[in-house]
């Protein structure tokens, strides 16, 4: 990134543009953020870095330690495991109550988020695509109705962001680009649009725990091949 930042809102817009660069795996896992780093790549002093720093530690997509600094928080294969298949029942109960759609005014969320979608693969803004995605899947649980129901799937809005970045680095690095990625997520639209209940829920599946399951089995093979 080689924009600088402007006033106002210096603290949201270095937010903003960190959460991109851990969304979209250019800081890693467990990466330190070095902050004089930040400050030149980000045109900005310290002060509105360290500001913005405890917004994503809030977050909870970065951990800060005393005298440590701060670097990019770290998933478990466990805590993976247990967000996506949290994820994957809020969307089921979504689906059951929400498909078919009552009020087609609903879908106009997902579609346009969707459309975010696309135009974020084009681009190649592999940490706004994420966010994307995630709005598309918040989209299709908000076609229930369930207040309760939206407050639960935000409540695991951050952990769910890096979950989602994990995968769709996983998926690209071992068998789907971006306009595959964007596919499968209209596919799931073209379902939920047709009011198959069922069908949607197996396409949901692809997404959840099946996904992760895969991945990790892929990741285990070619760490097995290279050793």
């Amino acid at each position: 990134m080689t924009e600088q930042l402007q006033s106002p809102s210096l603290v949201q817009l270095a937010a903003d543009a960190i959460r991109r660069m851990i969304l979209a795996g250019e800081l890693a896992e467990g990466e330190r953020l070095i902050e004089e780093r930040l400050t030149e790549q980000l045109g900005i002093s310290r002060p509105p870095l360290r500001e913005a720093l405890r917004v994503l530690e809030q977050e909870g997509l970065i951990v800060t330690r005393p005298r440590r600094g701060s670097t990019v928080a770290t998933l478990t294969d466990q805590d993976v495991f247990e967000i996506l298949t949290l994820r994957s029942a809020l969307e089921r109960l979504a689906v059951e109550l929400g498909v078919p759609v009552r009020s087609p005014a609903r879908l106009e969320a997902a579609r346009d988020a969707l459309l975010e979608m696309e135009r974020c693969a084009t681009a190649e803004d592999r940490g706004s695509l994420v966010q994307a995605g995630y709005r598309f899947h918040s989209s299709l649980v908000a076609l229930a109705g369930h207040r309760r129901l939206d407050e639960a799937y935000a409540s695991v809005q951050q952990q769910l962001l890096l979950c989602m970045a994990r995968n769709l680095y996983a998926r690209e690095h071992f068998y789907e680009d971006l306009s595959e990625h964007v596919a499968r997520h209209r596919k799931l639209l073209d379902l939920v649009e047709a009011g198959d209940p069922a069908a949607v829920l197996a396409e949901l599946a692809v997404h959840g725990e099946r996904s992760f399951s895969e991945i990790q089995s892929n990741v285990g093979n070619r760490s097995a091949s290279s050793s």
